[in-house]
């Protein structure tokens, strides 16, 4: 679910359909779907009202975005913590 998620708004960020079937796990959110700085910003923003997380980006590397799989560790990890009482930071 969070996979299929992650990459139906990665679809719509870059505003093409056709993404959606292309896209696997390994996929590099960076360099394979080309991310600019504004889809950046709007695809965090949108995963954020999806998933009803906040993303620190002081425990956010750009590792987390080599592959769409990779993200979504990061994001279950996150939801994780959410659920734990963390207040959204992770350890």
């Amino acid at each position: 679910m969070v996979m299929q998620t992650v990459m139906k708004i990665l679809s719509e960020i870059k505003e093409s359909p056709e993404l959606l079937s292309t896209l696997k796990p390994e996929t590099d959110i960076v360099n394979e779907v080309g991310l600019d700085s504004l889809q950046m910003i709007n695809f965090v923003l949108a995963i954020e009202d999806a998933f009803d997380v906040e993303i620190d980006f002081d425990h956010f590397q750009l590792e987390h975005l080599n592959s769409i799989q990779a993200f979504v560790t990061f994001l279950e990890g996150l939801r994780e913590a959410i659920s734990n009482g963390a207040s959204g930071q992770m350890a």
